[in-house]
């Protein structure tokens, strides 16, 4: 086949540089506003995935960059973007300022650099310190605030990351005010009217102390999405949580469980009866690849025909076989194989890669390297091999209107 087209990641990732919100929020708010501030201390582990610092000299002290906003004390630490780390030997739980990352992690011109050296032309980025689906806002008290810091952001999304020599180049992708979902339905129309087309949603929103999807809570949410043509898409761990075996269980076990949160997520969606209800809703399961899409749809299928046994009201809220509406679904993998060798199963139209940049696990800089290597082990075509590195994207996310078409 011929050179692999240029890549559109659709899960990268940015660090929210340090006054975003100062900027934004206006002066009489700044002494609630999140803010940096520097501290020398020594790294604890309460847990063993968090690390908390506390202040003094001691062995192993470090400089950390930690944000202050109302309750919470968030301290920076090397697993934010391990992958461009000025001292790659640092661990993930390292604490680490803003001067330990390289400055492609939240500055626009160094990621575009970046982005040229790894093969790719488009990306869309999910947050670090906001959270995957905007939930450091919505856990905090003052919802004054947060929803002037969820705007600032979605400002700052639209306006700088993505605007200027972005432009076209990084997609926009914002957050919504999860306590509300009329306000949610809002900032989406609000957010679509000034160029976004994506939005962060939880894969499981109970996990957050929030309505399920099945509520129909978010009905007026899902709408302003529908309308807009605003895509939703759920990283894993959106909901704050990761499968696991037990306590003990070391973090490899973790690692390797995490795509069942986006598989517990597309049986909700597929069965609540949302996608039949919003004809023009897209959803999309970021990192969680694809290869387990085969079975779990075989299942859904299988529980709605026998739907009359046990929950007769499935099919007037499902008409159509629920396989049916993965056409509005799509998967997004970097190292999945097997769901490539499944495609005619979960639909070539529906695969989409991403490079995870700056995380532990992206493939950055050798993302060309990687989708030739799963293109060549898959057996993909040419055509097959656009659709997986871009096509799919440019469709999903409608990203002709940044002149982006082939």
């Amino acid at each position: 086949m011929s050179a692999l087209p240029r890549i559109i990641s659709v899960d990268d990732h940015v660090v929210e540089p340090k006054n975003i919100f100062l900027d934004r929020l206006p002066a009489k708010h700044h002494d609630r506003a999140p803010r940096l501030e520097r501290k020398f201390g020594v790294p604890t582990y309460p847990v063993p995935d968090k690390m908390v610092l506390e202040e003094g000299d001691g062995p192993g002290a470090r400089w950390c960059d930690i944000w202050f906003y109302e309750d919470l004390r968030w301290p920076m630490y090397a697993g934010h973007a391990q992958a461009r780390l000025r001292d790659p030997s640092l661990g993930a739980l390292d604490p680490v300022t803003f001067d330990d990352f390289l400055p492609g992690c939240y500055e626009q011109a160094p990621r575009l650099a970046d982005m040229d050296l790894n093969y790719v032309e488009a990306a869309l980025c999910f947050p670090t310190f906001s959270r995957f689906c905007g939930q450091t806002y919505a856990e905090r008290e003052d919802k004054e605030i947060s929803l002037l810091c969820v705007r600032a952001y979605n400002d700052w999304m639209i306006d700088e990351w993505c605007g200027g020599s972005g432009a076209g180049r990084l997609i926009p992708l914002t957050l919504i005010p999860l306590w509300d979902a009329d306000l949610a339905a809002d900032e989406v129309r609000r957010c679509a009217a000034k160029g976004a087309g994506a939005v962060a949603f939880s894969e499981n929103p109970t996990k957050l102390g929030l309505p399920s999807i099945h509520s129909g809570h978010w009905d007026p949410f899902f709408a302003a999405c529908d309308e807009t043509n605003t895509v939703v898409n759920m990283h894993i761990g959106s909901s704050s949580t990761l499968t696991s075996t037990s306590p003990d269980a070391p973090l490899s076990v973790t690692m390797s469980l995490t795509s069942l949160n986006s598989t517990a997520a597309l049986v909700d969606w597929l069965l609540s009866g949302r996608l039949a209800r919003f004809p023009n809703l897209k959803i999309a399961l970021s990192e969680g690849q694809v290869g387990w899409m085969p079975f779990s749809l075989e299942r859904v299928d299988s529980i709605w025909e026998r739907a009359s046994v046990w929950e007769p009201e499935l099919v007037a809220r499902v008409p159509e076989r629920p396989s049916t509406y993965m056409d509005r679904v799509y998967g997004c993998v970097f190292d999945d194989v097997h769901g490539l060798v499944s495609r005619d199963v979960v639909g070539m139209n529906q695969i989409m890669f991403e490079t995870d940049y700056p995380h532990a696990d992206s493939t950055y800089p050798h993302s060309r390297q990687t989708a030739e290597k799963l293109v060549a082990a898959a057996g993909l075509n040419e055509h097959e091999a656009w659709l997986l590195v871009r096509g799919n994207a440019i469709r999903c996310y409608d990203l002709a209107r940044f002149g982006i078409e082939n």
